[in-house]
């Protein structure tokens, strides 16, 4: 048995923590605020949303050094990373970032392109029936989607190679140049899904140069050893292993799901996705087919709505409190919201919410409504909880497409992330919604764990994720193997 350290890689949080696989625990944990967001007033109007890769990985640096401070821990056996699994970092040849990070949330692709189609009309335009192949319908934000833009607007240098976040903190951490896996490939919209390697044709159908892409590696290979400088940095030892990196979703299923055949996740934080595992490609529209971490597939429902939702609701209020009635103490203004959502009946008195405020994958221009509005049921009560309940439908419509395709049924609802934690009332909602007690593991943060889990099997102390995750994972002090 040994210990592993697991990184998520956030764009509002960054976590480290250290997984003890012997006690069957995380023995401790660290957070820290990524404050990168390149917040320039002009650029976000426009619908950017970009990053300072540097200061983000120094960010991870320090954390790390934290991580063994406060917890007097600096003997592990591997290091496991994960992070957003959309968005990318131009970098040169020797690894320096030339662009800065551009995130899942960015829109510069729904920009009209000469003509008056949009860039990403024009990708499905070209490749067509090629996008079969790669899971997913190309959308804003993927890495694919912003090198057509790139591309089409003389924004990519000579010489320059494309890559993840997660892959940016590995290939730094390693001093390596980055390489990639099929469960962070798979979010860039040009990967052959079903064979594990680009999508030739589809690149060649988009302008794209293969040489722009890095090289894929099989899902928690050894990608390289810590350096002198990263150990020097972080207290830890040189040449730790240290994992290729993970997509988040993946790593969030591994370190919340401990039966892969029989459970359905539901994980919400800013956004949020419902996903099952499947051992054979399955396709449907809206739907994401995406790579598992060596064996198998996850079908993915992902949508946009989720915590960002609730918080647009809450600072609505927030606005409405300081405007007009110049109040300024809303430190517990969620927990109080949950409280009258907690209140307000099942149905919200009539009152339904569509909570797509930033949209959809299928249709970024899609907005939220409310319908049914009455002089009896316009409350604060009812509108939370209509928000809540509708979250819970969006999610439950991805299901039911799975369902439609022939998914079997699965019998145990997980939940997970902070959406879910931090807010109970959603979780009984979709409890109701799902027909099933829905069971939270006992450790927070489950894309973290389920890196370090990663980084096991990596060291080769479980033969495959699913014995690690069922060796690990407990349910409320239940057993995650029972």
């Amino acid at each position: 048995m040994g210990r592993y350290i697991g990184l998520d890689l956030g764009t509002t949080t960054i976590i480290g923590l250290i997984l003890d696989t012997d006690a069957r625990q995380v023995v401790h944990a660290e957070s820290a605020r990524n404050d990168t967001r390149i917040a320039i007033r002009h650029r976000r109007s426009l619908g950017r949303s970009e990053w300072h890769m540097v200061l983000m990985h120094q960010i991870v640096l320090e954390l790390l050094r934290n991580l063994v401070h406060a917890s007097g821990i600096s003997q592990v056996d591997a290091i496991g990373v994960t992070g957003q699994m959309h968005g990318m970092v131009l970098l040169d040849g020797s690894n320096t970032p030339r662009s800065s990070f551009i995130g899942w949330q960015d829109q510069r692709c729904q920009e009209p392109m000469p003509g008056g189609t949009t860039y990403i009309d024009e990708m499905l335009r070209r490749g067509g029936e090629l996008f079969e192949r790669s899971g997913c319908t190309p959308a804003t934000g993927y890495m694919g989607s912003t090198l057509f833009w790139m591309r089409h607007n003389g924004k990519i240098p000579s010489g320059t190679l494309a890559c993840f976040a997660p892959d940016f903190v590995v290939s730094s951490l390693t001093d390596s140049r980055p390489v990639t896996d099929a469960t962070n490939a798979a979010g860039s919209g040009l990967l052959d899904v079903a064979n594990g390697c680009w999508n030739a044709e589809l690149l060649e159908a988009l302008g794209l140069d293969p040489a722009w892409l890095p090289e894929i590696r099989p899902s928690l290979d050894l990608a390289g050893t810590l350096s002198a400088a990263a150990a020097d940095a972080t207290a830890l030892p040189a040449g730790l292993p240290v994992a290729v990196a993970s997509g988040d979703n993946q790593a969030s299923f591994a370190g919340a799901v401990a039966d892969y055949a029989r459970s359905l996740l539901v994980n919400v934080g800013t956004g949020g996705q419902v996903s099952v595992h499947v051992d054979e490609p399955v396709r449907g529209d809206g739907l994401d087919l995406r790579p598992f971490l060596r064996r198998g597939y996850l079908l993915v429902g992902a949508s946009l709505c989720g915590g960002g939702s609730f918080r647009v609701l809450s600072d609505f209020i927030r606005a409405v409190g300081a405007e007009v009635f110049d109040l300024h103490d809303f430190d517990d203004l969620d927990d109080r919201l949950t409280v009258l959502a907690r209140s307000a009946p099942p149905g919200s008195e009539g009152l339904v919410c569509e909570p797509v405020f930033t949209g959809s994958r299928q249709d970024p221009l899609r907005r939220a409504r409310w319908e049914g509005l009455s002089d009896t049921n316009f409350t604060p009560a009812n509108l939370t909880r209509s928000l809540l309940e509708g979250l819970a439908a969006q999610f439950g419509l991805f299901y039911d497409d799975m369902r439609r395709l022939g998914v079997e049924a699965r019998t145990t609802l997980v939940g997970a992330g902070n959406g879910i934690r931090r807010n109970p009332v959603l979780a009984e909602i979709l409890s109701s919604h799902f027909g099933a007690t829905m069971r939270i593991a006992s450790h927070t943060e489950e894309a973290a764990v389920g890196a370090a889990l990663g980084a096991a099997v990596t060291a080769g102390e479980f033969s495959d994720i699913e014995e690690a995750g069922r060796r690990f994972i407990r349910y409320d002090g239940i057993s995650g193997g029972t």
